[in-house]
């Protein structure tokens, strides 16, 4: 996993210098800092294979949170792609999601959200 979380890091750092200020492997996961005080988190399962989250936590500046992970919530069984799916904003604002399985792509695509969001502010 430590090797994955590095290749994610240098992709995060390379490519999304503009919004990316630093990484850091901890606790299980990858962390990166964004230029307005808020990170991402990247987590991947260790025991359930191909289970993973990407979470930009916003609370501390506008109460929000975006998150895309494949947690199966019984109650999100009707959406297409499950058990993808996408937090909005808040926790229980959940909509589909679209994010890759790939994770170098889905690196990019869920930083390229971050930074609309950020540009738009």
């Amino acid at each position: 996993m430590e090797a994955k979380y590095r290749e994610l890091s240098q992709i995060a750092q390379e490519e999304f210098p503009d919004i990316v200020l630093h990484s850091k492997i901890v606790s299980g996961k990858l962390r990166l800092f964004i230029i307005d005080e808020s990170y991402v988190d990247i987590w991947f399962s260790r025991k359930i294979p191909g289970r993973f989250a990407y979470h930009w936590e916003r609370r501390k500046i506008d109460q929000t949170i975006y998150r895309y992970d494949n947690r199966p919530h019984e109650k999100l069984k009707y959406m297409r792609g499950f058990p993808k799916h996408f937090h909005n904003g808040k926790e229980e604002n959940v909509i589909e999601s679209n994010i890759s399985d790939d994770s170098s792509t889905a690196i990019r695509e869920f930083l390229e959200f971050v930074r609309r969001k950020i540009i738009t502010q």
